[in-house]
């Protein structure tokens, strides 16, 4: 029985990180509407590292006691309901990375007609 216990461990600790690292990337607007900021990238893999191990995990077990499973089941679900505001956060972070860049470009440019002119 121990190894149940360390295996079942497993999920617990899963879903401890998952709702650390949901707690930490969304807030409460007050008007209703969660906001996430930007996950870094490392963050990304660990998210998706994680469920990919609960997910092989729960396939190859016996039976798991229900309560872990609720419990995975409403970070899981909590994610799905932060997705939205997630790809939102994504798209206008690249927004403003393609601004950046087009900014850099042009002071690059007007660095290399500066020199031209000298």
């Amino acid at each position: 029985m121990p190894v149940l216990e360390f295996k079942t461990s497993t999920l617990d600790k899963i879903t401890g990180r998952l709702r650390q690292l949901l707690d930490t990337i969304s807030n409460d607007a007050g008007n209703g509407e969660v906001q996430t900021r930007v996950l870094a990238p490392e963050e990304m893999t660990d998210l998706l590292s994680w469920l990919m191990r609960a997910g092989q995990w729960l396939r190859s077990q016996p039976p798991v006691p229900e309560q872990q499973i609720a419990d995975y089941r409403t970070e899981v679900q909590r994610l799905h309901g932060l997705l939205p505001s997630i790809h939102a956060t994504l798209l206008a972070e690249r927004g403003r990375l393609e601004q950046e860049r087009e900014r850099v470009r042009t002071a690059g440019e007007w660095v290399q007609r500066s020199r031209e002119t000298l």
